[in-house]
């Protein structure tokens, strides 16, 4: 019997770090004086370094301009991005596209001012 919970114990702890979700919300702001982009990526893990965002395109009116890539995530509940887009100019659209490392993505974009 007790081999039988080590087992399901064990099974329910692996299966744990099978299950990812997407980023819940990303928050974007663009600084039209500096050319910088600023993006919180909402995505709370319980193990930041098994569980994480790992891949955050940038992309300017349609076209993905930067691909950034992550081993880990830097923060518990969310991952920062910044990035110069010295291109952009107002009435661009940039967009941000998140990928956790398990499953899912999520994508918010913002008009230029």
């Amino acid at each position: 019997m007790k081999k039988i919970a080590l087992i399901l114990c064990g099974l329910l702890l692996l299966g744990g770090q099978a299950f990812g979700h997407p980023p819940t919300d990303i928050k974007i702001e663009f600084d039209n004086n500096t050319k910088i982009l600023k993006a919180v990526i909402y995505h709370p893990v319980s193990n930041r370094m098994t569980h994480y965002i790992n891949k955050v395109d940038i992309g300017l009116n349609g076209q993905e301009i930067k691909t950034l890539t992550f081993t880990e995530q830097f923060q518990q509940r969310t991952q920062p991005v910044e990035v110069t887009i010295p291109e952009a100019k107002a009435g661009d659209t940039i967009s941000v596209e998140a990928y956790c490392n398990l499953s899912g993505k999520l994508e918010k974009e913002i008009q230029v001012a």
